[in-house]
């Protein structure tokens, strides 16, 4: 059954995906898929992640947006966006919450806020397919 984002699958995806959670996000290059994990975050709508801009990942999403994510019992498509270097204003808000999210990680060298290609990718979803204790919703966001 397809349905809008409803307050009971918005709870499940809150629960399941509003913390530091490992995705697969798969994307295309000249006609040939490509999918990585990727630890993410998920707020209203959209996953979180921070990666690096000069990456295959980025480089893939620039020539196409679209993706597709799985795990946890989740597999959906979204419309990725590079929201930019983790330090820009317009950032600081959602960089707030990420560095608390991954905090077991964050600080272990793998991120680097003085680079500039230290960026955040947004997926904002469109669509999906949940499972939740035998139960399977389709959700269109």
């Amino acid at each position: 059954m397809s349905e809008r984002l409803s307050p009971v699958t918005q709870k499940i995806m809150e629960d399941r995906f509003g913390c530091d959670t490992v995705i697969a996000v798969a994307t295309v290059e000249d006609g040939r898929p490509y999918v990585r994990n990727v630890n993410s975050y998920y707020e209203n709508g959209s996953f979180y992640i921070i990666t690096y801009a000069l990456s295959n990942k980025m480089r893939q999403i620039a020539g196409n947006p679209e993706v597709a994510v799985c795990g946890e019992w989740f597999t959906g498509h979204g419309i990725a966006e590079n929201m930019g270097h983790i330090l820009k204003e317009e950032n600081e808000d959602i960089a707030d919450k990420l560095r608390v999210v991954f905090d077991e990680w964050y600080g272990n060298g793998h991120i680097d806020e003085s680079d500039s290609n230290t960026c955040i990718l947004r997926i904002k979803l469109t669509e999906g397919d949940l499972a939740d204790h035998g139960t399977w919703y389709h959700i269109d966001w």
